[in-house]
């Protein structure tokens, strides 16, 4: 077994705020020619990095809006976050969770701060990721996953930590989130000087983002709130803690299909976008308030 090399090592980009909650750091696509075709399926990974929000009456977040053809999936590290859309789907995911949204043939939804928590305020730290779907996957029903941490597998490594599998698998132990093509998503919670191998496909499009501490991958040092591009050839990889850390891994078969995107659809072809703007202004996504 070869090793898989990496590619780029990205700093966090200066960060923005989408709606009044989310404070992140695009890292796809972004300046880096890390396109929507380069990590697929995963088409967009915006990473709030732990960020103080202050207490307040009204929520903080993002209103209502459309989504078709792809899932939205958001992690939970610190903080709390109030889900609805139009296909019924909604909760709220905690320290910990996971909420997985197949918006697929189209929905409306919302996001914002729990409301108990934006009364307390605090440190709020979340990945939203875009996860594409196979064009005949695109138009398929809508679906929500609500993923509770207590529902993810844990894969104990003795005093070297543990790897948390939300969706694919680790060492044959399989995560609990369903997906339309082979995903791997997983939290490696390693102990100073802790390790964990890895072994995806070569073919695999693989990355990681250092949510906490400081590691090596495969011996070279990546700062907290970096992003590791692997390149496409080689299976395996090393993750070392330098210090107590929490790393996002993510391998993924890739989608070898046309990707057209305009703001919040994401389809094959120009004419399925403006399908997409026509059925969302005709009110076939349904109703949110």
């Amino acid at each position: 077994m070869s090793i898989k090399k990496i590619e780029l090592v990205i700093a966090p980009p200066t960060p923005h705020f989408v709606g009044d909650g989310f404070r992140v750091h695009n890292f796809i696509p972004s300046a880096y020619h890390l396109d929507m075709e380069r990590m697929s399926p995963f088409i967009m990974l915006d990473y709030n990095s732990k960020h103080f929000f202050s207490a307040t009456e009204k929520p903080r977040g993002v209103g209502v809006h459309p989504h078709r053809g792809f899932e939205t999936v958001t992690i939970a590290y610190n903080g709390k976050v109030e889900h609805h859309d139009s296909a019924g789907g909604g909760g709220i995911i905690g320290q910990g969770d996971v909420q997985w949204m197949t918006a697929a043939s189209g929905v409306l939804h919302k996001e914002f701060h729990e409301t108990e928590w934006a009364k307390e305020g605090g440190i709020f730290q979340m990945v939203q990721l875009w996860v594409n779907l196979p064009k005949k996957d695109k138009m398929s029903k809508p679906k929500y996953q609500a993923i509770k941490n207590s529902e993810m597998t844990k894969v104990d490594l003795g005093e070297n930590g543990y790897i948390e599998v939300i969706a694919g698998n680790y060492n044959e132990n399989k995560g609990p989130a369903s997906t339309f093509s082979p995903v791997n998503m997983m939290n490696a919670k390693l102990k100073t000087g802790g390790k964990a191998e890895f072994n995806f496909p070569a073919h695999y499009n693989t990355g990681l983002v250092i949510i906490e501490g400081t590691v090596k991958v495969n011996g070279e040092a990546v700062a907290t709130d970096h992003f590791v591009l692997f390149e496409n050839e080689g299976e395996a990889f090393t993750i070392e803690a330098t210090e107590d850390a929490i790393v996002l891994v993510l391998s993924g078969e890739p989608i070898n299909e046309p990707i057209v995107a305009h703001g919040p659809f994401v389809m094959n072809t120009k004419e399925e976008i403006i399908q997409a703007f026509n059925d969302f202004n005709d009110g076939k996504f349904g109703y949110l308030e």
